[in-house]
């Protein structure tokens, strides 16, 4: 067992926004593929949102202990699939020799203090075309708070995550979601400063302000957003 503890409150919370996560994973399901590592897995609230039922190896990674116990218990109740294995630990709890196709960090880069090393030891698992996927709260200057409760060490923008790119793996994806989340944030950010959210307002936001920003997201072709996705390919080499 690990000796991590995760700093934040709020994974039951926002376990029922059900919405919000439909939503994020129909934009990253295709690009999972193969044998699957969810690092930060947390309570396994993600996980079924993420799990097309392919026919390869599920890994979910936790270091917190006691997250370890609700994922295990949380994960053997879902029937989707044939069974997930769980492994209290982090990428480095597991041998170098197995090697996988996708590597998913949800809600989690933002909280790993060298955020560029944690990609460089995901790439080294990496089979040839594998991919590392992320969804991360974006932009700095959005910084409140509630990010400093949960243990966030920074939010995200392009550039930011083009700076941190393994080597030897292409940047294939990378775009924003939730455009009128972010002006609720920005909200947040001037005059509320809430440390954590509301029962009530995260229902306002799953049921109400989601829909909204699934449609204007495209028309704004994903150009910006309250969370933003990354999505990085080992290229396959030639023989």
């Amino acid at each position: 067992m690990s000796d991590f503890k995760y700093e934040g409150s709020e994974l039951d919370l926002f376990a029922e926004v059900h919405n919000w996560k439909s939503y994020w994973s129909q934009q990253i399901r295709n690009f999972i593929t193969g044998d699957v590592v969810e690092v930060g897995a947390g309570i396994g609230s993600n996980t079924p949102f993420l799990d097309s039922g392919g026919k390869g190896r599920w890994i979910c990674l936790e270091p917190d202990s006691r997250l370890f116990l609700q994922l295990t218990g949380n994960l053997a109740n879902v029937t989707n699939r044939h069974g997930y294995e769980t492994v209290c630990g982090t990428l480095l709890s597991l041998p170098l020799s197995r090697k996988f196709d996708t590597i998913i960090y949800i809600d989690v880069l933002e909280h790993i203090q060298d955020d560029q090393k944690e990609l460089a030891i995901a790439a080294s698992y990496l089979n040839a075309g594998g991919r590392i996927i992320i969804l991360s709260p974006a932009h700095n200057w959005l910084f409140t708070p509630f990010d400093s409760a949960i243990g966030h060490f920074r939010r995200y923008n392009r550039s930011m995550l083009q700076t941190i790119s393994p080597e030897n793996l292409k940047l294939e994806q990378i775009f924003y979601l939730d455009s009128v989340g972010l002006l609720l944030s920005t909200a947040n950010k001037l005059f509320l400063k809430q440390s954590m959210p509301t029962k009530a307002q995260l229902r306002f936001w799953d049921g109400c302000v989601i829909p909204i920003s699934r449609f204007l997201d495209r028309c704004f072709f994903n150009k910006f957003g309250k969370s933003i996705v990354a999505i990085w390919r080992r290229e396959i080499e030639c023989p």
